[in-house]
């Protein structure tokens, strides 16, 4: 056992030092501009390593994020290389979880997120801080001003499909010099969510809300006294030139603050979840950012959304009548309502109080009235299947009651389907149970107009 344990913590000393070497090399051969040797020793490493960069410690995995960033930068791969190049950042901004693994290997977890999804106990909290930002500075601001430029172009000619990416890689680009600016992050959101790109808009809205992204800025201006123009200026140098008074070769000091985006941020979270189909994520975003904006009437909206697209029937039931609260004028609600307590028999009474509602506020409601019609009518087949059996059993005076019962629920039911076929006289089922309605309530001269209706949109069909 001894032996073998020792042979093992070799072995694994062996694989640190060949990845150290291969990436010291690769950092040397990218800093002199030699791609292809980059390449080879990048590619040696992750070889040996496979996707296991947990086993490099904080300084040698920045030498890789470095090393394999650049090379993809100077090959074209930009938006590759930025990726990679924003990861220094990450090493800056998170803890490093630090333990060993069941191999007794040394492993190196950035961020939370990963040490618990490690599932490895013990782990101890690090810093970290980049050494090699400063030297990016050179290879990645010419190329930031190249994607900001085209992100900009294809924004300005509505190319949102071209214009997000670009927008994302500007802001991989910026976090690699060190600049973790997410207004280009929120912006890549924006147009993915423009671009009908839902799935990639949403992770990037999920991305601002975990980071805890506000998009409140501070602008800073004063005019010069020389150009006699009005200059933006980075803060400290704002308050330098504010200090010196007089002597300040600027004057008119000013600053001004944007508003919040947050609101924005959790109401096209929710909404961009709920349309891929994922109410479950829709409804945490939607509780937490009901905590920060409980007046959102948006979010409640998409509250019942979720609700209803996750089966929570009970939950969407009191969300509706929450929303009616607030504003009882809404007719879609009332509808939805309705549509809900008519699946219920104790609750139908209350079904057609809804209803009547929406239809109340909005005459030209077509699917209410339609649901009104077939409520109030019952089940149609079902009396004359009854009906015919009492008959057939010699039960006349009960069969009698039936159709008498039948009688009066259709000609309480034609009102109501008048009113459907008003608001949608194109609905030919509208139109063939009006002309059977007018038959059983011996309206004959409606119900030849109505037949020759529905022949003429069945042959209008064919």
């Amino acid at each position: 056992m001894k032996k073998i344990f020792l042979s093992a913590a070799l072995l694994a000393v062996a694989f640190a030092f060949g990845q150290k070497k291969e990436i010291a090399a690769a950092v040397k051969a990218i800093d002199a501009g030699d791609i292809a040797t980059t390449n080879a020793q990048i590619a040696q490493a992750e070889s040996a390593m496979g996707n296991k960069t947990y086993l490099l410690e904080p300084a040698l995995l920045e030498q890789y994020y470095y090393a394999k960033g650049l090379a993809l930068l100077k090959a074209g791969k930009t938006a590759e290389g930025a990726t990679y190049l924003s990861k220094i950042n990450d090493l800056a901004k998170n803890k490093i979880f630090v333990g060993k693994d069941d191999s007794k290997n040394k492993v190196y977890f950035v961020g939370k997120a990963a040490a618990d999804q490690s599932g490895i106990q013990g782990l101890k909290e690090e810093s970290y801080v980049p050494t090699l930002t400063n030297k990016l500075a050179g290879a990645v601001n010419p190329v930031i001003e190249s994607a900001n430029k085209a992100a900009l172009n294809a924004y300005n000619a509505k190319k949102y499909g071209e214009a997000a990416p670009k927008f994302q890689e500007v802001y991989n680009l910026l976090k690699a010099a060190g600049q973790d600016n997410k207004k280009y992050l929120y912006y890549a959101g924006l147009t993915y969510a423009l671009a009908d790109k839902k799935k990639e808009a949403s992770e990037i809205y999920m991305d601002l809300i975990n980071s805890s992204y506000t998009g409140i800025e501070t602008t800073y201006t004063a005019k010069n006294k020389k150009s006699n123009e009005v200059e933006n200026l980075e803060k400290t140098t704002w308050e330098l030139y504010k200090k010196m008074g007089a002597t300040s070769d600027y004057t008119e000091f000013k600053t001004e603050t944007s508003n919040s985006l947050e609101q924005e941020i959790y109401e096209t979270t929710a909404a961009l979840l709920n349309d891929i189909d994922k109410s479950e994520e829709a409804l945490s975003v939607i509780e937490k950012g009901l905590k920060k904006f409980p007046a959102s009437t948006k979010l409640t909206e998409l509250q019942g959304t979720a609700y209803f697209k996750s089966g929570k029937t009970t939950e969407f039931v009191n969300n509706l009548k929450a929303q009616l609260a607030k504003n009882p004028n809404d007719a879609s609600n009332w509808y939805n309502l309705g549509v809900l307590q008519s699946k219920d028999p104790a609750t139908e009474a209350d079904a057609l109080a809804s209803y009547k509602k929406a239809v109340e506020i909005n005459p030209n409601l077509a699917v209410a009235w339609q649901n009104l019609t077939y409520m109030v009518m019952g089940d149609d087949p079902k009396a004359v299947d009854d009906y015919n059996d009492a008959r057939k059993a010699g039960k006349i005076e009960q069969a009698n009651k039936i159709i008498e019962a039948r009688r009066a629920r259709l000609a309480a039911t034609l009102p109501y389907a008048e009113k459907w076929y008003e608001s949608d006289s194109n609905n030919i089922d509208a139109v063939s149970l009006l002309r059977g309605l007018y038959l059983s309530n011996k309206k004959d001269a409606k119900y030849q107009e109505f037949k020759a209706k529905e022949e003429a949109m069945k042959a209008a069909k064919k």
